[in-house]
């Protein structure tokens, strides 16, 4: 919880004695296997999960049965917290690693919204920060080119670790499979595999075993036209 924490008060100017509330009603665990759902589509679940450790990530499905990624959770991300107002999932979400996530009774997270004005506050900016970064996505897939698509989410991966301090500054661990870099990024694997060599050839960034090199965090941001603002981050987050 010290890293969900640590992502609130990144967003918001909610304090730690703010969240005793919200610590006590995600007292629940469980461990989530690599490659399994943690919901699927038309769920209606009763818990809202919020990502402890590991990589997660938002999908759906065509009818033919091709996936588009359309969001990766990091620790200290809520995975379903629409469902406490929307009642049903409208999208999957799948592990890549083992993941630790946290349970917290839909009942739990309407009571804390009404009963707690800045818990209420930094939840609602999870969701619309959450909005931002799917826009961002989609200009992504639709606009920029492959290699510099790639290098984006690099570079929004890097800074959200920054943040609940998981990245180094030269380099973060992404343990997804390529084939689920080419579903996020719209690309085919042969693709991607160009594209990550064009990155390497210019010295901006490596991906290999799972881990992201980057030689110059500002040359792959400029590589990229990466500017943080969508991510609605604080300069210093509250103490």
């Amino acid at each position: 919880m010290d890293i969900f924490a640590r992502k609130l008060r990144s967003l918001s100017d909610i304090r730690d004695s703010d969240l005793a509330p919200l610590r006590d009603a995600a007292r629940d665990r469980k461990t989530i296997t690599p490659g399994a759902d943690i919901i699927t589509e038309g769920e209606e679940p009763e818990d809202v999960h919020l990502i402890l450790s590991g990589f997660a990530y938002r999908y759906k499905l065509t009818e033919d049965g091709l996936r588009q990624i359309f969001a990766y959770l990091l620790p200290g991300d809520f995975c379903d917290l629409h469902v406490a107002l929307l009642n049903y999932m409208d999208h999957s979400i799948g592990t890549v690693s083992p993941c630790e996530v946290a349970l917290i009774p839909r009942r739990k997270i309407l009571a804390l919204i009404e009963d707690h004005p800045r818990i209420a506050r930094a939840l609602w900016l999870c969701n619309l920060v959450d909005a931002a970064v799917l826009r961002e996505w989609l200009l992504n897939v639709g606009r920029r080119s492959a290699d510099t698509r790639i290098a984006h989410l690099f570079c929004e991966i890097h800074e959200r670790l920054v943040v609940v301090g998981m990245a180094e500054p030269d380099s973060f661990e992404l343990p997804i499979p390529q084939a689920a870099l080419a579903d996020t990024v719209g690309l085919s694997d042969v693709h991607v595999n160009r594209s990550l060599r064009a990155l390497r050839e210019a010295g901006v960034a490596t991906f290999r075993n799972h881990t992201v090199s980057i030689p110059n965090i500002a040359a792959l941001r400029a590589y990229a036209g990466f500017e943080s603002s969508y991510l609605h981050l604080r300069a210093q987050p509250v103490d």
